[in-house]
């Protein structure tokens, strides 16, 4: 689809969102490609969307921001969760064409227009938000091309997202070391991207654990052979309810080294144990999730993406509710008895977030202490495990 480059042209032009019930919402088009596809979601979040745009877990996803001014900052080199825009389009109240923050390096307009991502401002969002609460998120096209009746039609032929693998299309192509600033290291974690957000291994890093990130499509053996200490299963986008490859390789680690699984890994590492996954109505997306640690009785806020849940009533023998949500009592955190496994279904990483999520991180590499008997590994970055990449990738 052809693309509009001189600026001022690009943000007169009008666009619409279509929604998949018929509704029809007109704005201002800003960003990129005229025409974009996917499920409509919304994030409560305040701030971080730069964080939010680069977030794999919005992959197949039209984001639709609550706060009503965006771009006020601009975007930075250093806050990004990915290489790259996930989102496939953003709607906004109202948009900043000037940013002003001291780590600017280019404006929203700019970044998403270079990396070919359209937008929509001067629009309703309480009224698209309420909307989507009410009836639930829903496909949509937001286009300034398209015509609403074209749009209508193509709409119907276009696949539904719950039915798209959007991991395979987020994950790394090799295995590949994460950077660190330490030499050192006590523990060697292996991380299974599914949509990994550069603030897990960050944070890991900092931790005295040397990461490993391997493609989703990693076997068992493959994981194992690179002698983790630990592995995490990161989170990611779509219906973990269609991976089962990965689901399968989750099963059959089951035991043999601690696991940690977050957000889509969470789901999976229930799923492996034979618990069920639903879709919620319109999705936890925001910076401000309180949920209950059940062994401490603490209440934390917390950063949260996701539109699928695990299922308590179909938690098997062995396998623990330990966090819950204050809004709907949905699960957001497991344990199990006899296992070396934990999991969550927020997000400790919490960019964007508080900090006051990472003692699960702490929790972790505590069992992982536990199931080695105390020992920790003591280890120098010379001592490569043989990965086809050293660097981030």
């Amino acid at each position: 689809m052809e693309r509009v480059s001189a600026r001022g042209s690009r943000m007169d032009k009008k666009s619409f969102l279509l929604l998949d019930d018929g509704t029809i919402y007109h704005g201002k088009s800003f960003g990129g490609v005229e025409t974009t596809y996917g499920e409509v979601v919304f994030n409560t979040s305040m701030y971080g969307y730069q964080e939010m745009l680069t977030d794999p877990s919005y992959s197949g996803q039209i984001l639709v921001l609550t706060y009503p001014l965006v771009g006020n900052y601009g975007i930075n080199k250093v806050d990004g969760e990915s290489k790259q825009i996930q989102v496939r389009g953003l709607i906004v109240r109202e948009h900043c064409t000037e940013p002003s923050h001291t780590m600017s390096d280019i404006s929203l307009q700019d970044y998403l227009e270079s990396n070919g991502i359209p937008a929509m401002s001067e629009i309703d969002t309480r009224s698209l938000v309420r909307r989507l609460r009410s009836k639930g998120v829903m496909m949509g096209i937001l286009s300034s091309e398209m015509s609403p009746e074209e749009a209508k039609e193509e709409i119907k032929r276009l696949p539904r997202f719950g039915a798209v693998n959007y991991v395979s299309q987020v994950t790394a192509g090799v295995s590949y070391e994460w950077d660190a600033d330490s030499s050192e290291y006590s523990y060697q974690i292996v991380l299974v991207d599914c949509g990994l957000k550069y603030n897990i291994p960050r944070i890991l890093s900092g931790k005295g654990c040397r990461c490993i990130i391997v493609p989703s499509s990693a076997s068992a053996d493959d994981i194992l052979s690179l002698s983790p200490d630990g592995i995490l299963i990161s989170p990611g986008p779509g219906d973990p309810a269609v991976l089962n490859d990965i689901e399968r390789t989750v099963g059959s680690l089951l035991g043999r080294v601690p696991l940690f699984g977050i957000c889509l890994g969470h789901q999976l590492i229930a799923r492996a144990l034979g618990a069920d996954t639903f879709k919620l109505k319109f999705g936890h997306r925001g910076g401000n999730h309180p949920v209950m640690d059940l062994h401490t009785r603490r209440v934390f806020i917390t950063a949260q993406n996701h539109g699928y849940a695990v299922d308590a009533d179909t938690l098997p023998a062995g396998l623990e509710v330990n966090h819950v949500n204050h809004h709907d009592g949905t699960v957001e955190g497991l344990m199990h008895r006899d296992l070396p496994i934990i999991s969550i279904q927020y997000h400790a990483e919490g960019s964007p977030g508080p900090e006051d999520n990472l003692y699960i991180f702490d929790r972790y590499l505590e069992m992982i202490d536990d199931f080695n008997g105390g020992k920790k590994r003591v280890g120098r970055k010379t001592d490569r495990a043989p990965v086809n990449a050293r660097k981030n990738s």
